[in-house]
């Protein structure tokens, strides 16, 4: 019990500072939330700095229930990243509305959890429980701002459609469990070997795989996001576009692979699948969006076909560039909302519209050079660094013999291209529109800076560390 107990040690860390910054929030009120907020990003760090040591002890807990391995630190710690990241963006954005309440950083660090969970789950009831976790603390961000309509009616239809998704992960999950006889990924995986896959065996892999795509947004699950992202405050927006990507899809590689593995002829067309309709729907529906925030939420559908066309390879090398993928998506999606959160007018109200970035490059150059650098990185354009991972996913997907599902990935990259292309020119050489009103939040300014150099060709100088990382964790999947 003990050696379990040390596998969870980063949740422990997370638990017990929610607990503490809810009593903090009880008794301090919102006066207490930039406190909190600082406290969380801390208890954020603290875990993160605990992963390597629990990825270095490794095993199985609980009864297999829980997972310590690389492949979940790796996974972790790329969470943890993101969601303090999005912690020290929202400090600002909030300050100025009279919004931020000390429950905000409370909601991070619970959903964080949840999310670490997911990545960890070595059965389908961890898997769910770490899902719901993540999903409820979601919900309530998404409508956090009460005031406004539209963050209302966006943790609206965000609780209902996970709600169903949730219906549907379940009876996955109960079919599953009914054909195999367990809900153990190793004892799924002998299930699905022992005879072939049954009729009743395949729906329940379909169910399970439409349950989790609804967390990572892909197509034909996606219908949420957009108006989600479009609602929801722009920091929180900044959260969903990244962290719970990357557990859903840390998620979705292990259970693709250590669970369905005897099933990849299966599950591989389910996920080409989405790959596709997820990089056609996201590179198109994107072109017409006046709003940014929803161009960036059909954007994130976009990458992540993108992540999943190296997820359909099912090879060690195929989900090392997974992993590859999500770390540098992370920069680019989390540096381009912190942009986003600069567009305010001079009487400081948001301001979201496309045609509001006209001529910025005149007014703020510096913005709008931070700005041009995500959306070339975002459209994968050499020298900067977001074409690498798009070559890695590509390349695993040509060494596994499907050179078609590259080639048809690399076409709908162009398409997608025009879109970002499109933000770029405005800024450029657009008549500037009127100028946004001036910021001085120095964490903000750092975190944007940090992120664009980051995806400039300076980022290349990561690969050794990155690439030896990412196929270590990819490895302890097989």
């Amino acid at each position: 019990m003990g050696q379990s107990l040390l596998l969870t040690l980063p949740e422990i860390i997370l638990t017990v500072a929610a607990l503490a910054l809810l009593m903090l929030a009880a008794y301090g009120g919102d006066r207490a939330a930039r406190l909190a907020t600082w406290l969380a990003i801390g208890a954020l760090g603290g875990a993160a700095f605990a992963m390597p040591g629990v990825a270095t002890l490794g095993g199985i807990g609980f009864d297999g229930l829980f997972i310590a391995d690389s492949f979940a630190a790796y996974a972790k710690i790329l969470i943890y990243v993101a969601a303090g990241t999005s912690l020290v963006a929202a400090t600002g954005w909030f300050s100025r509305d009279g919004d931020y309440r000390a429950e905000y950083p409370v909601l991070i660090l619970l959903s964080s959890i949840g999310m670490g969970m997911m990545a960890s789950a070595g059965d389908l009831l961890t898997l769910y429980v770490g899902l719901e976790l993540q999903s409820l603390s979601a919900y309530v961000l998404a409508s956090f701002q009460r005031r406004d309509s539209r963050s209302a009616e966006a943790g609206l239809k965000y609780f209902v459609l996970g709600a169903l998704a949730s219906g549907i992960l379940l009876y996955g999950i109960s079919l599953l469990y009914g054909f195999t006889g367990s809900t153990l990924f190793g004892d799924i995986a002998l299930g699905l070997g022992r005879d072939g896959i049954s009729t009743g065996e395949l729906f329940g892999i379909v169910f399970v795989l439409a349950g989790i795509a609804f967390k990572v947004s892909a197509v034909p699950f996606h219908m949420w996001t957009p108006d989600v992202y479009e609602g929801a405050p722009t920091p929180v927006t900044a959260f969903f576009a990244s962290a719970p990507k990357v557990a859903a899809m840390a998620l979705l590689a292990r259970v693709v692979i250590e669970a369905m593995g005897p099933a990849t002829f299966e599950w591989r067309q389910i996920v080409i699948f989405m790959a596709l309709a997820s990089t056609i729907l996201g590179g198109v529906a994107a072109i017409g969006q006046p709003n940014i925030k929803r161009l960036l939420a059909y954007s994130s559908i976009n990458n992540i076909g993108f992540a999943l066309i190296g997820l359909a390879a099912g090879t060690r090398e195929g989900i090392a560039s997974v992993l590859f993928y999500m770390t540098v998506y992370v920069a680019m999606t989390i540096g381009s909302f912190l942009v986003v959160l600069r567009m305010r007018d001079l009487e400081g109200r948001s301001v979201e519209t496309i045609a509001s970035l006209s001529g910025l490059s005149r007014t703020r150059p510096m913005l709008a050079a931070a700005m041009a650098m995500f959306m070339f990185s975002l459209a994968g354009i050499p020298p900067l660094f977001g074409f690498w991972p798009k070559f890695l996913v590509f390349n695993a997907a040509v060494e596994a013999n499907l050179t078609w599902l590259a080639a048809v990935g690399i076409a709908t990259s162009v398409i997608g291209a025009f879109y970002y292309l499109k933000i770029v020119k405005t800024m450029y050489f657009d008549e500037p529109a009127p100028e946004f009103g001036a910021t001085r939040d120095t964490p903000q300014t750092v975190l944007i800076a940090a992120a664009a150099l980051f995806v400039s060709p300076l980022g290349y100088l990561a690969i050794p560390l990155l690439d030896p990382m990412t196929l270590n964790a990819a490895s302890a999947l097989f």
